[in-house]
C-alpha cells in the first residue's frame, strides 16, 4: 500500500501500501461524501464516545486518482502528500493521540521497480520537506518496518533522523508503516520470545504482545481504509483486534481533514462491546 508513495495493492486479499505535494489538486471528478452511519438523536450527544486515542489509515486509491486523470500512477502518489499533511494536522487538533499511516507494505516490493524508485525518492522528499513541521507541531514521529536491505541508505538515514529529531516531543505520535507487514511484526515477535528463552507456558498475549515491534503502541481504536476497498491488507494485524472500521469511497489524494472528521463523528456514535452486550440488549435495566 503506498500514499506518502503508493496504496495497498488491490492484489492481496489480506495483504497490501503512501504519496504527493502540497498545494493545489488538478481539476477532477467531483469528490464523493464520505460514507457514515445514521445521526443519533440530539439528546444522545452527550453520551458519544471521546475521540478515539489511536487512529490508522490505509491510504488507498492513488493509482485509481491518476487513471480517472489519464495520469501516471506517479501523479496519484505525488498528488497525496497533501493529504497526508492535511490528516495530520486534523488528528493533532481533534485530540488523536496515536496516528498511524500505510506507507509501503511488505506486498508493495511486488510493483514495477521503476514505480518503487519513484516512492522512494518521494517519501525521502517528503520526510526532508515536513520534518521541520512535524517537529514544531511536537509530533513523535516513528517507522513501522523499514529494514528490507532494498531500502536505500540515505532514505533509511533520514527515517532514523527524523525519529531523533522528534523523540522528546511529547504531542501526537505519528507512526508510519513502511515495509511493513502484519504477519511479519507475528512471526518476529515469536522469534524474539524463542531467543528470550521464553517458556511456552509463560506466553500470555500481554508478553507475546511486549515483544512486537515498537512495543509501548495502544491498540488501534478505529481505521480508516479510503477508496472503498474493504480489506486489511495486512495491516497492524495484532494491533487491529477489536477496531472500527470506516470506509469512505473517497480516494485518498481527494481525502481531506473534513472526511477525517466525519470518520471521527461516525467512530463517536458506535457501542464498542468487545464482544460483550449491552445491559439493555441484555434485558437488564440501564445503568
Amino acid at each position: 500500500m503506498t500514499s506518502i508513495g503508493a496504496g495497498p495493492s488491490s492484489q492481496a486479499h489480506a495483504t497490501g501500501k503512501p504519496a504527493g505535494s502540497v498545494g493545489t489538486q488538478s481539476a477532477g471528478p467531483a469528490i464523493p461524501a464520505v460514507s457514515v452511519q445514521p445521526r443519533r438523536p440530539p439528546g444522545e450527544e452527550e453520551r458519544r464516545r471521546p475521540v478515539p486515542r489511536h487512529v490508522a489509515c490505509v491510504m488507498d486509491g492513488n493509482g485509481r486518482w491518476a487513471q480517472q486523470r489519464s495520469l501516471p500512477r506517479t501523479s496519484g502518489h505525488r498528488a497525496a502528500e497533501t493529504t497526508v499533511i492535511d490528516v495530520i494536522e486534523a488528528a493533532r487538533s481533534a485530540g488523536v493521540e496515536w496516528l498511524s499511516l500505510y506507507a509501503f507494505s511488505t506486498e508493495n516490493w511486488r510493483r514495477p521497480g521503476e514505480e518503487i524508485d519513484f516512492l522512494m525518492r518521494l517519501v525521502s522528499r517528503v520526510v526532508r520537506k515536513h520534518a521541520p513541521l512535524l517537529y514544531a507541531r511536537g509530533i513523535r514521529c516513528r517507522f513501522l518496518g523499514a529494514e528490507d536491505p532494498r531500502i536505500p541508505v540515505r532514505l533509511a538515514q533520514e527515517f532514523t533522523d527524523l525519529m531523533t529529531l522528534t523523540e522528546s516531543n511529547r504531542g501526537m505520535t505519528l507512526t508510519v508503516a513502511f515495509d511493513h507487514g502484519g504477519r511479519q511484526d507475528i512471526v518476529s515477535a515469536a522469534r524474539s520470545l524463542i531467543r528470550a528463552g521464553v517458556s511456552a507456558d509463560a506466553v500470555d498475549q500481554a508478553r507475546f504482545a511486549a515483544h512486537l515491534p515498537v512495543p509501548d503502541t495502544p491498540d488501534v481504536d478505529l481505521v480508516i481504509r479510503t477508496s472503498g476497498e474493504q480489506r486489511i491488507s495486512n495491516f497492524m494485524l495484532w494491533q487491529v483486534a477489536y477496531a472500527e472500521w470506516i470506509f469512505p469511497s473517497v480516494l485518498w489524494p481527494d481525502f481531506r481533514a473534513s472526511h477525517f472528521l466525519e470518520c471521527l463523528h461516525d467512530y463517536r456514535s458506535r457501542d464498542r462491546r468487545f464482544g460483550g452486550v449491552t445491559p439493555q440488549a441484555n434485558g437488564e435495566p440501564h445503568r
